[in-house]
């Protein structure tokens, strides 16, 4: 049987690439080098330098369950793989039950058929079974007596004529998986583009209205990059978390080449869109993108460092909403998003620190974070919390803020609004009650919703 995608739902060469990016993103030009060698060269370069971690592979389970039931009958299973041979052989110690294991070496790509030629000279004068999932198999499949098509395409395995074709793990819609990767769900908090729209008093100008949507767009798109990005570089880690293990990619449900595809297509659409605004947008927009990058490859292993990264990029978002309807962004509305965001951040934080104590677990996987830290990130949320409402009743005093509304006075209603939504966001989570992405929190609970657009209502009223 194939290894990737048969056996397993995720490709080794590509795992392997993401993990030595991660580890240094240079080494991309070294795989450029490696690569003009030979695909054979590129697979043995990278198994020289990077550890597959087997126990946390996806597999596929029907497949898998089929396995055993072939080794109760006294079957023989043989691995054979194009992947590299070192991790192919770990892969198979892992399991314990194949009596082979072979896979490429620095000189033979076993792909095709090189596999065939391989198989037949381990079953000379011997029928076989073969796995398999892509065109690559078909040789293979068109020697075999029966034909086993895991996570494959109908079309794909009917090229093998009149042969009788099990089939296991049949690959589910890839653009369902794709939009779920791109995380539409977050793109609320892009929202935060149309407040300088709104807390100007031009919600009502249809060409400024029509500016942000075109800044919200792109940074949506970018946005969406960034989450695959970022999500292909912490497989591991996912796949160890007792909820983001579901996600696309770390299932294996969404094939990686669908992120090393849709990621750079995703921001190149992002900036296209940016130039349609000023150039302050656009430059704003990159700073948003390369703060991103750098905090998913660096930034968020640091305590402390990567709550405040996280604050900037929400702030970085009003300041963008400015620059396209190029106002200028208030320290007040500054000064609120960053105290805001922060204590958000540290909730998402202590939250994660409580389901980990809910699991047995004592730190954060890919994350500078353990138990011992609960309490100073309550503490420090808290904090950040009660000064965001104070920077906003510093803000309703403000000489320039009372001749922006005609009734300024309304605007304290808002306070013991935020109070109580920040409170009950806050005793949730010390009751084990919130998700961990108070964002998610947010869109389902009806009462957050209505304390939100009351809010809202009460500034509209005061203009």
């Amino acid at each position: 049987m194939d290894l990737d995608g048969t056996l397993i739902k995720t490709d080794l060469l590509l795992e392997s690439v993401l993990l030595l990016v991660k580890r240094n993103p240079f080494s991309l030009f070294l795989m450029v080098f490696w690569l003009l060698k030979g695909r054979t060269n590129l697979k043995h370069q990278l198994a020289q330098r990077v550890e597959i971690s087997c126990e946390n592979l996806p597999l596929n389970t029907e497949f898998f369950d089929y396995l055993q039931k072939q080794l109760e009958d006294g079957r023989d299973l043989i691995l054979i793989s194009a992947s590299n041979e070192k991790p192919v052989r770990a892969i198979s110690n892992h399991f314990g039950f194949f009596i082979d294991a072979i896979g490429s070496d620095k000189d033979i790509n076993l792909k095709a058929e090189n596999k065939l030629l391989r198989i037949i000279h381990l079953t000379p004068d011997e029928i076989f079974s073969y796995a398999g999932n892509s065109k690559a198999d078909v040789p293979i499949w068109n020697e075999a007596s029966d034909v086993i098509a895991v996570n494959c395409t109908i079309e794909l395995a009917n090229e093998n004529g009149d042969k009788s074709i099990q089939r296991f793990d049949s690959p589910g819609s890839m653009l369902a998986q794709f939009w779920k990767a791109m995380r539409p769900h977050q793109w609320l908090k892009n929202g935060l583009l149309f407040l300088p729209l709104l807390l100007s008093h031009q919600i009502d100008q249809i060409d400024l209205l029509t500016q942000t949507l075109v800044g919200f767009i792109s940074f949506c798109l970018c946005a969406s990059s960034v989450y695959i990005t970022n999500d292909m570089l912490d497989l591991n880690s996912d796949r160890q978390h007792h909820s983001k293990y579901n996600r696309p990619f770390a299932s294996g449900d969404l094939p990686l080449i669908y992120g090393f595809l849709g990621a750079p297509l995703l921001l190149l659409a992002s900036f296209l869109t940016a130039s349609i605004l000023s150039r302050e947008f656009f430059l704003i927009l990159l700073a948003y993108y390369l703060l991103t990058t750098l905090y998913s490859f660096s930034l968020k292993q640091f305590f402390l460092i990567d709550i405040l990264t996280l604050a900037s990029l929400y702030t970085l978002r009003i300041v963008a909403g400015s620059a396209a309807i190029s106002v200028i962004t208030t320290h007040w509305l500054l000064a609120f998003s960053f105290f805001m965001f922060s204590g958000l951040a540290l909730l998402k934080r202590f939250t994660e620190i409580s389901n980990l104590l809910n699991q047995g677990k004592t730190i954060i996987e890919g994350r500078a974070y353990n138990t011992g830290n609960k309490k100073l990130l309550s503490a420090a949320g808290l904090v950040f919390s009660v000064a965001a409402v104070l920077v906003y009743m510093f803000y309703i005093v403000a000489p320039e803020t009372t001749v922006l509304y005609s009734s300024p006075g309304l605007l304290w209603a808002v306070c013991p609004l935020l109070l109580y939504l920040l409170g009950r966001i806050w005793g949730m989570a010390f009751k084990g009650k919130l998700d961990e992405d108070p964002l998610i929190f947010a869109i389902s609970d009806h009462k957050s919703q209505f304390i939100v657009l009351l809010s809202g209502v009460i500034i509209w009223l005061a203009i």
